[in-house]
């Protein structure tokens, strides 16, 4: 009995083989196989069907179809098995093709042919396609494609793909390829009734028609279809992922979501379609929750707003940051300042450092360290404590002055006016350092921010432009105003600029840091005049001068105006082939990594992977290698499965690479990981931390703050803490340990520095900067970060933003509601309404969102106008809500 039971279940049950090679065994092994006695009698009801559709009765034929097709509709069986009328109707198959041949009855032959249809979906072995073949012939008008269920639509779907392709490669589209989309738009309301809408956009991306799917969506199924496309996007080569993206707007445009439509129109890069968005909102409100968004992502355009609506100017201009990142930290009780011995704890570092304490090596770390923990509060215990705040400041020395005073600009963060007024008494003092550190601090200060005053430009202009200041000065101020003016594409600030890239007079480091700045304030743009003029200076520059370390910023400057063009940069790198300085090559990476930034392009990675397989003699340059490992983590950072087989790849490169490619490995990592502390980064970032190569563990180190950054992760403090002890007598590591413990620190522990935001679907291009400049300063620790250039730090402030969820009401006034927080879950093309977040816990706005999660509204109290809760979400009161006190 037992033997029985197995031998069935072996023959019916299907393998990884297709259905097709089951059942097209030889006929002998069929006959050799034991039937029962209800299958034989199902055997010989087919027979005597097959016998009655030879014989000449059109009536009878008729009959014999209807009681064929009843015969096969009623069979039951496991999803796993073979239908057993398929299974049995194997023998008769080409009798019944022949049949349909000699048939001269249309409405016989049509239902034959729907028969014939199911049957070549089992039997077609050789890709003859029978199964769209006989459906074309037995019509598929009003709902006829789907007579024989949902595998049945999916087969005709998959050969609709295949025919339509292999027309296309005989450049054979003609009038056959309309009656394929004809079928094909039989098909996808099917899908789209039946939770398939994945298989519906497949379908059409297979017949290039994928716009067609905004006119099969629902109220229903939108949501679900948008949400596919944009997921799918990443994994597109271009032009087809923008026209995902473009189809999925068209949809959210037809049912009315302007604040969906927006992220979109954000990462199409057109302002148009921006102000069509913003011209589709039925209210103010809806409005001023676009404004935050774009807020958010640096999209100035004030133009959009009514002159006397300062109320809507206020939320585009960000101008209430300030206010409501002090609220947060009121209600988490952090508004009491720290030092940076609290952060230090060398109470717990048990050992006795021989290293003076007050050296100005140790008090430059603090004042960095002080800068970062305390950002955005306000008071501090170095510089805001006593009346003047100078006696911290001439605890450093030099340039360590000039960022002793700078700190004020990032402790005063985002709120200008305040801030003003505690820099303006450094503005006259008589030492330079301090005077451009007060300089650099009013450019931190109202950068992501806008003031109608236009207090940075009224500010730092003079000091550009008057020629006795002294280099330090200008250079602050050429720094200054680039943080400030970061993705404004301001005409009037890049005239500022301009002359200072192509003055040949000067030094090398304040043309290069003239040209990042313009970079910035035009970054992604392509702007072909600051392009040519940085092209210019490069090339009328001595390679003696080209050799300098600031060199690097200038070749930067002109890639972060290709930032995320992914293209349109031929021309350039054409002209860069005229440079015989190794600063071409630097130049001709950067552009290409930056250009493609966060797209995923695996093309490009292999690209920069082959560069940084080369090994290079002595004398030539490395920095492009670098660069290209940089760029591995710039490209795949915005994509997750990208993101996750690119850690792996860079164990290969550490293995493997020259000096240049290790040390710019865990810098990579940090570009990937930023503000995401993974326990397995963690752990590899300290395991590099202590390798015998110097310039590779400084690397690692700074990583781990960036890992980290805002998180106030135990583990990483703990790590961190050790790394002290490891490194208490070297003096470079020690400042690297310290800034590394305030990067993870940030804001109390309230802010992050990746530049993705809104859910993880868009890039900020100002962020991406402002993290990428320190990183490519850290490829030279020891010729920069360490040694002098220390302020380029501070460039960290156009990538640090709070991490929060903060709630208004229609009146824009702060309202409390209750949100769950857990960890993202990916729903895409998931059946139903499926949960998009686990292991929640229920808080009370404001609250802190982690890098991967997300907030949902825990009661249907409010709707919120956007679909993301993150950042400033406006909630209206939902009228059809009773509250269960009032219900009883």
């Amino acid at each position: 009995m037992v033997d029985k039971k197995s031998a069935v279940t072996k023959e019916d049950v299907l393998n990884p083989t297709t259905a097709a090679e089951k059942l097209t065994k030889n006929k002998t092994k069929d006959q050799q196989d034991e039937l029962s006695e209800e299958d034989q009698k199902l055997v010989s009801e087919l027979e005597m069907i097959v016998e009655r559709l030879k014989e000449s009765s059109t009536e009878i034929h008729h009959s014999a179809l209807e009681t064929l097709s009843n015969v096969i509709r009623s069979t039951t069986g496991s999803m796993t098995s073979v239908p057993k009328p398929l299974k049995y109707m194997k023998v008769h198959y080409e009798t019944l093709t022949g049949l349909y041949d000699s048939w001269s009855d249309e409405k016989n032959k049509k239902f034959l042919a729907s028969i014939l249809s199911l049957l070549g979906m089992a039997y077609d072995r050789e890709s003859k396609r029978d199964c769209l073949k006989y459906r074309l012939l037995a019509g598929y008008e009003n709902g006829a494609v789907s007579e024989w269920g949902h595998e049945y639509v999916r087969h005709i779907a998959m050969e609709l793909g295949a025919e339509y392709s292999e027309k296309v490669d005989e450049d054979n589209k003609d009038a056959s390829t309309e009656q394929l989309l004809k079928v094909a738009q039989e098909v996808i309301p099917f899908f789209l009734q039946h939770n398939a809408e994945a298989d519906a956009v497949d379908l059409l991306v297979e017949l290039e028609r994928h716009e067609l799917i905004a006119d099969y969506v629902s109220k229903e199924t939108f949501e679900r279809v948008c949400l596919y496309m944009i997921s799918c996007s990443p994994l597109l080569p271009p032009p087809a992922d923008l026209g995902f993206l473009e189809t999925a707007r068209a949809i959210y445009r037809k049912f009315g979501k302007p604040s969906q439509c927006l992220p979109l129109s954000i990462r199409l890069g057109q302002s148009d379609m921006i102000k069509e968005d913003w011209e589709s909102c039925s209210t103010r409100v809806e409005k001023a929750q676009l404004a935050f968004i774009m807020a958010r992502q640096q999209v100035h355009m004030p133009e959009l707003i009514d002159e006397d609506d300062d109320e809507l100017l206020a939320c585009m201009n960000n101008s209430n940051l300030s206010k409501s990142y002090l609220n947060l930290a009121r209600d988490l009780e952090l508004l009491d300042p720290k030092s940076p011995e609290d952060i230090y704890k060398t109470h717990l570092e048990n050992t006795n450092m021989d290293a003076a304490l007050d050296s100005a090596r140790h008090n430059l770390a603090s004042t960095f360290v002080n800068a970062f923990v305390n950002a955005g509060y306000g008071t501090d215990k170095l510089m805001t404590a006593t009346a003047d705040g100078n006696e911290w400041i001439y605890k450093n020395k030099d340039l360590g002055m000039l960022s002793a005073a700078a700190s004020l600009g990032m402790i005063m963060l985002w709120d200008v006016e305040v801030g003003l007024n505690q820099i303006d008494k450094y503005l006259y003092t008589d030492d330079n350092s301090i005077k451009s550190g007060a300089i650099l601090a009013i450019g931190m200060l109202t950068s992501s921010v806008h003031d109608e005053t236009d207090s940075a430009k009224a500010l730092l202009s003079d000091y550009i432009t008057e020629e006795s200041n002294p280099a330090i000065v200008k250079l602050a101020a050429i720094s200054g105003i680039g943080m400030a003016y970061a993705g404004t594409n301001r005409e009037d600030i890049v005239d500022i600029l301009l002359p200072i890239i192509s003055d040949t007079e000067i030094t090398i480091d304040l043309s290069s840091i003239a040209a990042l700045s313009a970079g910035l304030v035009c970054i992604g743009s392509g702007n072909s005049d600051v392009s040519t003029v940085i092209l210019q200076a490069m090339m009328e520059r001595m390679d003696s001068e080209l050799n300098h370390k600031y060199a690097r910023f200038m070749a930067l400057g002109l890639a972060l105006l290709y930032l995320g063009s992914q293209g349109t940069y031929d021309a350039i790198l054409e002209t860069l082939k005229a440079i015989t300085h190794p600063i071409s090559k630097q130049a001709s990476v950067l552009i290409q990594v930056c250009a493609f930034a966060g797209s995923g392009n695996v093309l490009e990675i292999q690209k920069m992977l082959h560069m940084c397989a080369e090994h290079l003699g002595d004398k030539e340059d490395q920095l492009p290698q670098a660069f290209a490992v940089l760029g591995v983590g710039l490209i795949a950072m915005g994509e997750s499965v990208g993101a996750e087989m690119t850690l792996r790849t860079f164990d290969h490169l550490m293995h493997y690479g020259e000096p240049y490619v290790r040390r710019s490995v865990p810098l990579a990592i940090a570009l990937v990981c930023a503000s995401n502390p993974l326990v397995g980064v963690l752990d590899t970032l300290n395991k590099f931390s202590h390798d015998n190569d110097k310039a590779v563990a400084t690397s690692a180190i700074f990583a781990m703050g960036v890992v980290g950054a805002g998180t106030n992760n135990a583990r990483l403090a703990q790590l961190l803490r050790q790394l002290a002890v490891y490194y208490h007598r070297d003096a470079d590591m020690l400042f690297v340990v310290r800034i590394a413990q305030g990067l993870l620190h940030m804001g109390k522990g309230t802010m992050s520095v990746n530049p993705y935001h809104h859910d993880r679907s868009l890039l900020s291009h100002t962020a991406l900067a402002g993290l990428l400049i320190p990183l490519v300063a850290m490829i030279n620790a020891e010729k920069l970060i360490v040694t002098d250039s220390h302020f380029l730090l501070y460039y960290l402030v156009r990538a640090m933003y709070p991490r929060f969820l903060i709630t208004f009401d229609e009146d824009l006034k702060s309202v409390s509601a209750s949100v769950r927080v857990g960890q993202a879950v990916d729903a895409v093309g998931q059946v139903g309404r499926p949960k998009t977040i686990t292991g929640f816990q229920t808080h009370e706005t404001p609250v802190l969102l982690a890098h991967s999660e997300r907030a949902e509204l825990a009661t249907d109290k409010y709707i919120p106008l956007t679909n993301v809760l993150e950042g400033f979400v406006i909630l209206k009161k939902n009228p059809d809500y009773q509250d269960d006190d009032d219900a009883n």
